[in-house]
């Protein structure tokens, strides 16, 4: 579609200098009407000031969703029932948010009859190709504009200019540099890149970090904590149900608390290069640790291992934007089913930074047999002798090749 042809976009609008800019873009560049969509997904920020700096631009369709109950129930538990890290390490906490966000900028877009939809992400990163593949995935011929690949506003400085040019307000931290790190925060997660972050081997400062403490100033006393699991999916911390959002935001706290969650990472971004970034999840890193004791005792070994072995081919479709992909929602049906038994009960032992599981039980579902593993007397219940010839059996390969070598 020409420029002419867009009459009305919605933008994803966090209401920071970048989109803030891109507002203004749109209306001067296209000629069009800009619809403003902010997501509450749990970053901790208020809101209202989004709304105000909208409305100074003119904007009168304005959306400001809360959708944090939404995004950890269908997008975050699902996630942590595979549970899913990228290259070993990241919790995917700003992957999992975008295809939420994509979802809800494309029913906005047919509720208000839009020609487009618009976002804030750098040509350089992973956020473009996860809001646009969402994007076409649910509405396959809808229009996407990325000014980062269009206009040439391509350092902070121009962006400043820009906005001074056209009486927009800039945060004071953004005008003087104060603020030196590229941030994305929501209920799973904060992220922190840029800045001296930008070479790998400096440590980043302590003051850096916004939800942990460190683990050398956390309590010296172990914090414990029971945590309640139903078909995967956590339902309760020491007995109390909460709502899956409720349930995330505590064990933020706890986990805060107790300096856990901390990690620095360099990945491999989508795009083809390396990227280092610092991450805090401390609930996110307890339900991991928690999901996965209580699985050791509900799911069959074979099913386990398979998902194990799954997990990372997941994970990439997650942190690649493939979230509402086929072959995604296939590995989702397939993970799912397994996770029919996994309920129970996980006692873990948070100390400085460390999170260690403490106890676990499933009244109805766990596959332990204390009579069959017991180092006891078993009264009968495994015949030791059975091994020899389970071992025979298996070794037939190698003593076939071992005899044909020569050995």
């Amino acid at each position: 579609m020409s420029r002419d042809g867009i009459k009305k976009v919605v933008l994803a609008y966090s209401g920071g200098l970048d989109t803030s800019v891109i507002l203004k873009w749109l209306q001067e560049t296209y000629n069009c009407e800009v619809v403003t969509f902010t997501a509450d997904i749990g970053q901790g920020e208020e809101l209202e000031p989004a709304r105000r700096k909208a409305e100074a631009l003119g904007i009168k369709d304005i959306y400001i969703n809360d959708l944090r109950e939404e995004f950890v129930r269908d997008f975050v538990f699902p996630m942590f029932r595979a549970n899913t890290l990228y290259e070993g390490e990241y919790l995917l906490g700003t992957s999992i948010a975008r295809p939420l966000i994509a979802k809800r900028l494309v029913e906005i877009a047919n509720e208000t009859g839009a020609d487009a939809v618009s976002h804030g992400a750098t040509g350089k990163g992973n956020d473009q190709v996860r809001f646009e593949l969402g994007a076409i995935a649910l509405k396959p011929d809808v229009e996407i504009i990325a000014p980062w690949r269009e206009w040439d506003l391509n350092s902070r400085e121009s962006l400043l200019a820009y906005a001074d040019k056209h009486g927009i307000p800039v945060d004071a931290k953004k005008r003087d540099g104060s603020s030196p790190y590229s941030m994305d925060a929501n209920l799973l997660h904060i992220s922190y890149e840029g800045n001296e972050l930008e070479d790998p081997w400096l440590e980043p400062q302590d003051d850096m970090w916004r939800w942990t403490v460190a683990p050398e100033q956390a309590p010296d006393e172990a914090t414990y904590i029971e945590l309640g699991f139903e078909k995967g999916d956590l339902v309760s911390i020491d007995g109390e149900k909460m709502s899956p959002a409720t349930l995330l935001a505590k064990l933020n706290e706890i986990g805060g608390a107790n300096g856990i969650g901390r990690d620095d990472i360099v990945e491999n971004r989508y795009v083809g290069m390396k990227s280092r970034g610092c991450y805090e999840t401390p609930g996110g890193t307890i339900i991991l640790k928690a999901h996965r004791a209580i699985e050791s005792l509900t799911l069959d070994r074979e099913a386990a291992h398979l998902k194990d072995e799954l997990m990372p081919r997941y994970a990439s479709m997650i942190y690649n934007g493939y979230w509402w992909s086929p072959e995604r929602e296939m590995l989702q049906a397939a993970i799912d089913q397994t996770q029919q038994v996994v309920n129970g009960e996980v006692r873990l032992k948070l100390y400085k930074g460390n999170v260690s599981v403490a106890g676990r039980k499933s009244e109805s579902n766990s596959l332990f047999d204390a009579s069959i593993a017991t180092f006891e007397d078993d009264a009968g219940a495994y015949d030791q002798k059975d091994a020899e010839g389970f071992i025979k059996l298996n070794a037939l390969r190698m003593r076939v090749a071992a005899s044909k070598r020569g050995r």
